[in-house]
């Protein structure tokens, strides 16, 4: 049976960073990175644009083989962890072997949720998750004229995009009343649906498929108030959960997630996780949550990799904050923090500036004279920026009224200010 001091099962953004962490720190002992796919690594948030053909497939690694020599990593490609032994300290992967650890990493990552919906399992139908989904969704865009998109959240809106911009007649449809509704609010979310109904992109919200049959060379969703739909293909963008079939049996403990504590550490002794795959607690409250987001994953990643090196320079995790960018149709959308409802109501003061002409809207939420979320269509301010004044917990005291008139100026002299 194999050995490593260092396991790290996945190869994304969590595990990559974790790596790094470690060899900052631990240039000698053993890392064996593992990882499903059959290629090297690469970021989920490049497929869109694999489907749309601004990225070149073979341009999107974040790390080359001479990266992994370089820094003394058995990458494994390929390999698919299919149990966790902890009480042995080794995984079994699909191909019956097996691999020892001293120090293991999860870092999985999430995978598409299937609705249950009659008819689906018996159809062919596309995700969009990995290399592979991106490839074979690029393949088959050639050839279609009408497509179903079910789910109107970013994988299933960004599809929507690229569908329709190859000539496609996308129809996408969405059980909530308006799309995007993890992200904005009911009026930035009415801007980009206008801007998709103008790009001829028909959206059929608070939907719901009744049952799928196939028909000709694709299918046919009837929906519950009897509509029907009919495609060349059918993408489903439900949403995503974690990936942890593979741990029953192993003692770790999962909820939605793998449950961990601010150092990434689950229950068990000498296991962490990081990334999609982690429960972590959230920054405006107690509460463990999944943030599944690719500065958090850098992050935790990070502070996993700090700790299992011991690393004396590791600091807790701060709390999961939201952070999402979204391009579409030459415009753009930002989600950063929480809305006003997540807040206890004290203390809490929203401001909104709405420009319908410029299809332009920004919305800032304090608490506590705190910036608590800041939200924007084709408004202009640094996400990155107003990440880090939420997780630092500014206090804009004098500065609030100049940052409510201009966040971007206010937000960039407050940084030069707090963080030399």
């Amino acid at each position: 049976m194999q050995h490593t001091h260092y396991l790290i099962v996945g190869a994304s953004h969590a595990a990559l960073s974790a790596l790094h962490a470690i060899r900052l720190h631990d240039a000698e002992q053993d890392v064996t990175l593992l990882t499903r796919d059959d290629s090297l690594p690469y970021s989920p948030t490049v497929l869109p644009y694999v489907v749309s053909g601004r990225s070149d497939p073979g341009r999107v690694f974040l790390r080359n083989d001479d990266y992994f020599a370089q820094h003394k990593v058995n990458y494994l490609r390929g390999a698919k962890v299919q149990k966790v032994n902890s009480g042995e300290s080794a995984v079994e992967l699909a191909d019956g072997s097996r691999i020892a650890f001293d120090k293991l990493l999860l870092a999985t990552g999430a995978a598409p949720m299937l609705p249950p919906i009659p008819g689906l399992a018996g159809l062919k139908f596309h995700v969009l998750r990995t290399l592979a989904d991106a490839l074979a969704l690029r393949e088959a865009l050639p050839h279609i004229k009408r497509a179903i998109v079910l789910g109107g959240g970013l994988i299933g809106m960004h599809a929507a995009e690229n569908l329709a911009k190859g000539g496609v007649q996308v129809s996408v449809v969405e059980m909530q009343p308006r799309v995007l509704a993890g992200y904005f609010d009911a009026e930035a979310s009415a801007m980009i649906e206008q801007v998709f109904s103008a790009n001829g992109v028909r959206l059929l919200l608070g939907a719901s498929v009744a049952g799928f049959a196939p028909r000709d060379s694709g299918c046919r969703a009837t929906l519950t108030d009897g509509t029907e739909l009919d495609a060349d293909l059918l993408l489903i963008a439900t949403g995503v959960a974690p990936v942890t079939d593979f741990l029953a049996g192993s003692g770790i403990a999962t909820e939605r997630g793998v449950l961990v504590d601010e150092r990434m550490r689950t229950n068990v002794a000498n296991i962490w996780a990081a990334g999609d795959v982690a429960q972590a607690r959230g920054f405006f409250g107690s509460e463990r949550i999944i943030n599944g987001i690719l500065p958090d994953a850098v992050d935790q990643g990070r502070i996993a990799g700090m700790a299992m090196a011991e690393d004396p320079g590791a600091k807790d995790y701060a709390g999961g904050v939201p952070l999402n960018t979204y391009s579409f149709f030459g415009q753009h959308a930002v989600s950063v923090g929480v809305h006003e409802g997540a807040l206890d109501s004290a203390g809490v003061e929203v401001k909104k500036q709405l420009d319908a002409e410029e299809n332009r809207y920004l919305k800032i939420v304090l608490k506590d004279r705190r910036l608590a979320g800041i939200f924007g269509v084709n408004a202009a301010f640094d996400p990155g920026i107003m990440w880090e004044l939420i997780l630092r917990a500014i206090d804009l005291g004098d500065d609030k009224l100049a940052f409510l008139r201009s966040p971007q100026d206010t937000a960039r002299a407050l940084m030069s200010k707090h963080w030399r």
